[in-house]
């Protein structure tokens, strides 16, 4: 029996571990004679952690396979989705493809905020970057270009002497000056033949020269619009068409008078003098002028830059000032026409010499005809196209006068001087 060991010995230490043999590299050989594999992570146990796993803002449906994320929720943006989901791969796409410049945004109903229309931007808005929720409007003196993505200042526009348009007005108004011109030279030439002083030729003499200046007045209208001339323009024409029309007027009266003057016992001889008509030539064209004076006084016209008559245009035209002034001018000129017409129109079936009558009567429907269109026309207009829709009213107008009173008078003196005498002159 072997004795006990003393109690208080030292366990003998352990033996030193003995190092692993170092691997083989693998080489030709059948499988049975190459070393085994040496162990890999997987094969350890792995070491639990002591923290809690970190709570996802959004839960994974458990039923969902491997590899495979939720859809974002109604409201949220793949883009918004890939940042609260962790598992999202970042989005290759967007909802909606990038508003270029020219372009804004427009949400659509019922989708995310990504998710929206481009639409152009509106005439005078621009839009000059990406992705633009509102249009920029451009100032008054600029518009937007064809690509909305710039403004670019507005064409100064105005009814010049170089235009097409310009060019024809300017054209009729010089041809019609120098025909009345021409008439009025032939009058004065002929001034003592029977036809010429039928109906007092110094009344003839002031409707020509208020023609004639008619005629240069519509050229007022033409051209860069200043103060001055928007002034001229209306005064002008107004005053001078005033005495046009109290000429016929003054012509009209004296052939009614003339015919009632013939009658036995009749008292009117007193009436029959170039006195009555003159002053009726200058009453009625003075009240023309006390109603310009207080246009002028009260409101007169100026040159004003009118941004809004035409898209990206900058019209440049006279602001008439008073509008119950410019339409009381037009009216009394209404007036004037229409108490000659209504004088002439009687008279028109006198016999003998003072078949005149008829003349006017023709020569004042064309004025009213041309005017009572003309209003309607005006209004309706735009632009630089106003103005030439007025001078054309003034042309036409004057243009009737001349042609029905004076050219059958110049036709007999050039053309048929036999018929220039007082026994032909009653059959006329």
């Amino acid at each position: 029996m072997l004795p006990a060991p003393p109690p208080h010995a030292a366990a003998p230490p352990p033996p030193p571990p003995v190092p692993p043999p170092p691997p083989l590299p693998p080489g030709p050989g059948p499988p049975h004679q190459r070393p085994p594999p040496l162990p890999q992570v997987a094969d350890f146990p792995r070491r639990q952690s002591s923290l809690p796993p970190p709570a996802l803002p959004l839960p994974l449906p458990p039923w969902l396979p491997i590899g495979i994320c939720p859809a974002p929720p109604p409201g949220l943006c793949p883009q918004q989705h890939a940042v609260r989901d962790p598992c999202a791969k970042p989005p290759q796409f967007r909802c909606s493809p990038s508003c270029h410049p020219g372009y804004r945004k427009l949400t659509k109903e019922e989708k995310p905020i990504c998710c929206y229309d481009c639409i152009p931007c509106a005439e005078g808005e621009i839009s000059n970057q990406t992705d633009m929720d509102t249009c920029t409007t451009c100032p008054d003196d600029q518009w937007s270009n064809q690509k909305r993505d710039a403004c670019i200042p507005k064409v100064i526009t105005f009814l010049s002497f170089e235009e097409p348009l310009g060019i024809a007005l300017t054209f009729f108004s010089m041809f019609f000056f120098l025909i009345t011109n021409v008439i009025l030279g032939i009058f004065i030439y002929y001034r003592d033949t029977p036809i010429v002083r039928a109906n007092n030729r110094h009344i003839s003499y002031i409707l020509l020269i208020s023609l004639i200046l008619c005629f240069l007045c519509s050229l007022l209208f033409i051209g860069h619009p200043e103060d001055v001339t928007c002034i001229l323009r209306q005064t002008t024409f107004g005053i001078t068409f005033s005495i046009a029309l109290s000429s016929i007027l003054a012509k009209t009266i004296t052939v009614v008078t003339a015919f009632q003057a013939t009658k036995p016992g009749s008292k009117l001889h007193k009436w029959m003098g170039s006195r009555v008509s003159n002053s009726i030539v200058f009453s009625c064209s003075l009240i023309q002028t006390v109603l310009c004076l207080v246009w002028l006084c009260t409101a007169p016209p100026f040159a004003f830059l009118n941004r809004r008559s035409e898209i990206g245009t900058i019209l440049i035209e006279c602001n008439e000032g008073s509008v119950i002034a410019f339409y009381c001018v037009l009216g009394y000129l209404g007036f004037l026409a229409g108490i000659s017409f209504i004088i002439a129109f009687l008279a028109r079936n006198l016999p003998d010499s003072f078949n005149e009558a008829k003349n006017i009567t023709f020569s004042l429907l064309v004025v009213c005809s041309v005017w009572i269109s003309f209003i309607p026309t005006y209004l309706s207009s735009k632009g630089k196209y106003i103005v030439a829709v007025e001078i054309f009213a003034i042309l036409a107008s004057s243009a009737g006068l001349l042609c029905c009173i004076f050219i059958p008078k110049c036709y007999i003196i050039l053309l048929r001087p036999e018929r220039n005498n007082k026994k032909d002159l009653r059959k006329i």
